[in-house]
């Protein structure tokens, strides 16, 4: 009978073992990055698809979308964040053709272009989603979007829309929207802000933050006290110095907001 026991303490011993080491198998990342292109309206959108190989099964999906600069390297190391998180992320171009700015005036000019003709917009917006759906990790009922700056305002823009998307995070986005909050709007929605940046006035959170609440949204307003505009970009002070604009890196507020964005996107997306 002593033998009996001892034979089968050791067996649960190994199975536990062998438990613990398949998950932590499970949890290595390995983070797989795609190139990868689709249509909108006759019009080449080069994206950026990343996931971690090693999880299995679907999981939810998540769009990136660009400050004015364009689709660049900052967009993709996001995409890998959160990839590494356990999602499917898709960096967005929707400027066309992986079009990039080098001078704020473009910048502002490729910007107010997309904004200017939103039916456009949520037509590469909504091109992009399609993309991400037709990735096989993907489950398609579970889709989130996050922006920077202008890629803030152009996820907030489409939620407000009714662009079906469970959840959105913006960081430093503008906030006059081509479409206001209205009670349609059925998005959770985070917004982190930089208290300190003179792109965004007091006026414009305030009539934000009014029509989310009359719109009875589901959403927060986060304030980082000094802040400014790109704050979560660690390249934005030299491009801040470089074209005199009030741009800088706050690694407080980076990784605060970050931090803010996962605790969302695990309630909203409970069970990934």
């Amino acid at each position: 009978m002593k033998y009996i026991v001892q034979l089968l303490l050791l067996s649960i011993l190994t199975l536990a073992c062998a438990q613990k080491e398949k998950k932590e198998a499970v949890e290595e990342v390995s983070i797989k990055g795609e190139e990868i292109a689709y249509t909108a309206n006759d019009v080449t959108m080069n994206g950026y698809i990343a996931y971690n190989e090693n999880v299995e099964g679907k999981r939810p999906g998540i769009l990136v979308v660009h400050e004015w600069w364009g689709h660049n390297e900052y967009t993709r190391k996001r995409a890998n964040m959160l990839a590494e998180l356990g999602y499917v992320a898709i960096a967005v171009d929707m400027y066309g053709n992986g079009k990039k700015a080098e001078h704020p005036e473009d910048a502002q000019k490729f910007s107010s272009n997309v904004m200017g003709n939103f039916e456009d917009a949520k037509d590469r917006f909504n091109a992009a989603i399609e993309t991400l759906k037709g990735n096989p990790n993907v489950d398609q009922n579970k889709i989130g979007a996050i922006g920077y700056c202008f890629g803030g305002s152009v996820i907030l823009s489409m939620a407000n829309a009714g662009i079906d998307l469970d959840g959105v995070a913006a960081f430093h986005a503008g906030l006059q929207l081509p479409v206001m909050p209205k009670d349609t709007l059925r998005s959770r929605v985070i917004v982190m802000n930089g208290a300190d940046d003179p792109f965004v006035t007091a006026e414009q959170v305030e009539n934000f933050t009014g029509a989310m609440e009359k719109a009875n949204a589901d959403f927060q307003f986060i304030n980082y006290e000094g802040a400014v505009h790109a704050y979560t970009n660690p390249g934005a002070t030299e491009l801040g110095e470089k074209f005199n604009l009030p741009l800088a890196y706050n690694a407080e507020a980076d990784s605060a907001s970050w931090e803010e964005m996962k605790k969302f996107f695990n309630t909203t997306f409970p069970s990934k």
